[in-house]
C-alpha cells in the first residue's frame, strides 16, 4: 500500500509498505478521507509542534474517515487516552497524560491508503454526510469543546478570531448554545475567508493589528464579548483576545502558535478580572457533533475547497500552508 511520510521540514515522501496488521481491539480501516489541520502544518513547516520533535518519518492526518469491512463507514477518534488514569476517570481524556494520537509522536497517522486503529474510536457515519465533509467532524469538536469552555450561553455574546475551519465552526456551536451576537475578525489578505465568516457572523471586522479592537468592542455593545474564541494563534491575535473580551470575560485559546511562547497584557487581562482557558483538543463529543450536524443547527457544506490524491500530498501541503483556501483533504 502507499503510505505518505514527513522525513524532515517541507520533506514528504511517498512509500510502498506492507498492509498494517489490526491488533487485539483495533479494525483495519481502508483510508477514504484525510483532513489537513493546522497541527498538521506546524509538523510540516516546523518539524515538530509544542515541545514534540520529528524523531523518524512519521505519518501525518488525524482527521479521518475510512471504511471497515466490505461498506461500514466510520470516523475516527484521533485520541486513545488509557481510560484508567485520574484525568480519564475525572472525564477530562483529553488530558491524559499516557494518550496516543494519530499524526504525532511514536503514532502514525492517516495519510496512508489503510490504517489499523482501535475500534472503540470508531463511529459510525450516516449515508447522507459524504467522507471529505465527515473529516470536518473531528475539527467540530475542537469547537464544541472551546464554545464549553468559554461557557457559552443562551444571550452571551461571542467574538471568533480567525474564519478558518475552525472558527466557523465555532460560531456555529455558539449560536446553537444560544448566543445572541457574533463578530468575527480576519484578515482582509484572505477575502474568501471573510466571506465564509459573513455567512455565520453579525459582522466579520478586518484584523489589523489590534486596532479592530475597538470596532468589535462597539459591535458587541461596548464593554466586549463575553466569550472570545482565538482561533489564530498569534500573539497579536491573542493580545487582541485580551482587549476584545469585556471585564469579567472569558478567553478560550484555541490556536497553536509557531513559538511555544506567547505573551499579553498582564495588566488588561487582571484589571478585567478574565478567566483565559487553554483548549487541549477535544474531549468525547462525537455524538454531539453528528447530532448538530444532523439537525442542521451546524453546516458542514463548503468549508472543504481543496481535495487531492494520496500521490500530491506535498501540493495538498503547501496549498493548506497558503490558506489558499479553507479546509484541505487528501483522498488515498
Amino acid at each position: 500500500m502507499r503510505v505518505a511520510r514527513l522525513h524532515g521540514r517541507r520533506d514528504i515522501r511517498l512509500h510502498d509498505e506492507a498492509v498494517p496488521t489490526a491488533a487485539p481491539g483495533e479494525l483495519l480501516l481502508r483510508v477514504r478521507a484525510v483532513g489537513i489541520c493546522g497541527s498538521d502544518l506546524h509538523w510540516y513547516d516546523e518539524g515538530g509542534i509544542g515541545g514534540a520533535c520529528l524523531s523518524r518519518p512519521l505519518v501525518l492526518g488525524h482527521e479521518f474517515v475510512g471504511v471497515v469491512g466490505e461498506s461500514r463507514r466510520v470516523i475516527a477518534d484521533p485520541a486513545v487516552p488509557c481510560g484508567a488514569c485520574e484525568l480519564c476517570l475525572a472525564g477530562q481524556s483529553n488530558l491524559c497524560p499516557s494518550v496516543r494520537f494519530a499524526g504525532h509522536g511514536e503514532d502514525d497517522g492517516a495519510l496512508r491508503e489503510q490504517m489499523a486503529w482501535p475500534e472503540r474510536c470508531l463511529h459510525p457515519l450516516p449515508s447522507d454526510l459524504g467522507d471529505a465533509d465527515a473529516t470536518l467532524l473531528e475539527p467540530l469538536g475542537v469547537a464544541i469543546h472551546a464554545v464549553d469552555l468559554g461557557h457559552v450561553h443562551p444571550g452571551a455574546s461571542v467574538a471568533v478570531l480567525g474564519c478558518g475551519p475552525i472558527g466557523l465552526l465555532a460560531m456555529q456551536v455558539s449560536r446553537a448554545a444560544g448566543c445572541c451576537r457574533v463578530i468575527a475578525t480576519e484578515s482582509a489578505a484572505r477575502p474568501w475567508r471573510v466571506a465564509a465568516g459573513a455567512k455565520y457572523a453579525d459582522a466579520v471586522v478586518e484584523a489589523d493589528g489590534g486596532r479592530e479592537c475597538a470596532a468589535v468592542r462597539v459591535g458587541l455593545g461596548g464593554l466586549g464579548a463575553d466569550v472570545v474564541v482565538e482561533t489564530a494563534g498569534e500573539n497579536e491575535s491573542i493580545e487582541a483576545a485580551i482587549q476584545i473580551a469585556r471585564p469579567g470575560g472569558r478567553v478560550v485559546l484555541v490556536g497553536i502558535p509557531a513559538s511555544d511562547r506567547v505573551s499579553f497584557s498582564a495588566a488588561t487581562a487582571r484589571r478585567k478580572g478574565l478567566t483565559i482557558a487553554m483548549a487541549r483538543r477535544m474531549k468525547p463529543v462525537y455524538g454531539r457533533a453528528l447530532e448538530l450536524v444532523r439537525t442542521g443547527r451546524v453546516n458542514l457544506a463548503g468549508i472543504v475547497t481543496h481535495r487531492f490524491p494520496l500521490d500530491q500530498c506535498e501540493e495538498a501541503m503547501r496549498v493548506a500552508a497558503a490558506r489558499a483556501g479553507m479546509k484541505v483533504v487528501v483522498e488515498p
